[in-house]
């Protein structure tokens, strides 16, 4: 157990000094802006899918370690995979970070699961799944979400489930 805790310590802290893909990408043919306005997490996702395939994604914003480390890894996880790939990969996400996906159990997340203790952290939550919400806005042409009251993703399913 202390190792799991050490390893997701050090993975945040990576990601969050060095985030990958960041920045604003340059001829993106989708884009949303995820808010958790209970931690101030705001950020900027940008895409480009070629062929139901993300070709290329980037973020930017202001957000807490958690929040930029999940963004960071969200985007090197999803670079490649087709879009039904990324929304599966979305759902799986958001089940381990709320204790519903047993790591254990098959799954496409990878090295993801370093977020699985993230589900004994509830006000956490919200910062490690705001990346994963607002690539699935991004993904079906919505401007934006939020993490509060009834726009909240968490009270409703994500993609197909």
């Amino acid at each position: 157990m202390a190792d799991s805790k050490q390893l997701y310590q050090e993975v945040i802290l990576d990601h969050n000094r060095k985030p990958r893909n960041w920045g604003v990408l340059a001829g993106a043919t989708h884009r949303a802006e995820g808010h958790n306005p209970l931690c101030g997490d705001h950020l900027t996702l940008t895409l480009k899918l070629r062929d139901e395939t993300v070709d290329a994604i980037n973020f930017q914003g202001e957000s807490c370690a958690i929040c930029k480390a999940s963004a960071s890894m969200m985007t090197t996880a999803v670079k490649g995979k087709s879009r039904g790939d990324a929304e599966q990969m979305i759902q799986e996400f958001r089940d381990m970070a709320t204790g519903q996906l047993d790591p254990a159990l098959p799954h496409h997340l990878g090295r993801l699961t370093v977020f699985a203790g993230v589900s004994d952290l509830p006000t956490r939550v919200k910062c490690a799944i705001l990346p994963w919400h607002t690539l699935h806005a991004a993904l079906n042409s919505e401007a934006s979400v939020t993490t509060e009251a009834d726009a909240d993703p968490m009270h409703a399913p994500v993609g197909n489930a």
